[in-house]
């Protein structure tokens, strides 16, 4: 590992059309030819636009040096990064050696220097790092709000496209879960004579159908958005190839083609609830806070899926069999277990995610109870990492799409 080359005193003024930067510099070796050298970058996203030319070093390990910045022609805000660097081998502030970074304004083809700082590789890390956070926390939603009104409109045409030319339209989105519902309660409910909770309306023939589908709600949403997010970028395929699109609001739009066959079934619940209790419970109004975090989580896999689905097409099979045992782990359709279960196996009922959605939407929707808050915390962090990492995952492997497709 090479000494770190320290720079100090740096000082930029305009020369011509470019800018003239002087410096001292600390810790030249002596062994290798090292001169200066320049990139002009993307202030916004640290892109490389042009590796500019290079300047020689008078012979010693500590000089004066000094380099010319010619910048592109095109008025902007450029970002000038300037470092030692050995020809053909490394650029040295790759190595741990300084490197003076320069905000440059170029307005009617004249530069005007805005800062110029000196910076180490501990500042460099520093930075980098605020840049991907503050990337990771901002582009998902910032993508989201950009394309809001596309989004809407494809969601509409995914609804209205899946039940064209059917005779009952767009019924569907209520009788489809509704007839998945009553097969369910009828095997478990009616043949396996399942229960749900202890209190006087255990035995009620309304009880386990209500409990069944207020669990199911979250559910149904959840496994329809993964089901189809393997297949959702080869779904539209051309328009990765031949169409500037933002890819990445299709998982965006069959997550909300899921919430709103929910939002249906919801509607319907509520109705039946009032007809069977003759009340709704005022806790209902705590439903927005589970909903907050289920969407988060579940865009994020879909994100996540969709992106993986492109590269390995045996996604979507396996998906199946994974969604399968997951509704089978969950107490939707049968009476929640933890009296009846061992300790290791409570511990994977407090961490699931689609539990901590059934037993809030259980306790907001029948019991008339605040959901538990711990499990509600557990699921936001959950949704919110599944979010920035699902929407980082996709960002970066969608540059192969088209390779690939």
């Amino acid at each position: 590992m090479r000494d770190r080359i320290r720079f100090s005193e740096p000082t930029a003024e305009p020369s011509g059309a470019g800018v003239l930067v002087t410096m001292s510099v600390r810790g030249l070796p002596t062994e290798v030819a090292v001169r200066l050298g320049y990139l002009v970058l993307d202030p916004a996203t640290g892109a490389m636009i042009e590796d500019g030319g290079r300047a020689d070093l008078p012979s010693g390990t500590a000089v004066q040096g000094a380099i010319t910045v010619e910048l592109p022609a095109e008025d902007g805000h450029y970002r000038v990064l300037i470092s030692p660097v050995e020809e053909g081998v490394a650029w040295m502030h790759q190595h741990g050696s300084d490197a003076l970074l320069m905000d440059v304004e170029v307005i009617c083809g004249m530069p005007h220097v805005l800062e110029l700082r000196n910076t180490t590789a501990g500042s460099r890390g520093i930075e980098r790092a605020k840049r991907a956070l503050q990337r990771a926390l901002v582009y998902p939603f910032r993508a989201l709000w950009q394309h809001h009104s596309l989004i809407s409109s494809m969601v509409r045409r995914d609804i209205h496209g899946r039940y064209r030319g059917s005779v009952a339209g767009l019924f569907w989105t209520v009788i489809n879960p509704l007839l998945m519902m009553l097969t369910y309660s009828l095997v478990f409910g009616v043949i396996l004579k399942q229960r749900f909770g202890t209190g006087p309306d255990q035995d009620s023939p309304m009880n386990f159908p209500l409990y069944l589908i207020a669990g199911m709600l979250p559910w149904l949403a959840f496994n329809e958005a993964l089901g189809r997010s393997p297949s959702a970028v080869l779904e539209h395929r051309m328009l990765v190839k031949r169409v500037v699109f933002p890819i990445e609001i299709v998982p965006v739009n069959i997550t909300l083609a899921g919430l709103v066959s929910e939002f249906f079934g919801l509607l319907v619940f509520l109705a039946v609830l009032l007809g069977v209790r003759h009340t709704v419970p005022a806790t209902v109004a705590y439903l927005p806070l589970i909903l907050v975090p289920q969407i988060l989580l579940t865009v994020g896999l879909c994100w996540f899926l969709a992106g993986l689905g492109v590269f390995l097409r045996d996604v979507g099979q396996f998906l199946v069999f994974f969604l399968t045992l997951l509704f089978f782990c969950t107490p939707i359709c049968y009476a929640e277990p933890e009296s009846g279960i061992p300790g290791a196996l409570k511990s994977f009922f407090r961490v699931n995610p689609v539990y901590v959605m059934v037993r809030a939407y259980r306790a907001v929707l029948l019991e008339g109870t605040a959901p538990d808050w711990p499990s509600l915390a557990w699921l936001s962090v959950l949704g919110l990492g599944a979010f920035i990492f699902g929407f980082a995952w996709f960002y970066k492997s969608r540059k192969a799409f088209a390779d690939v497709l």
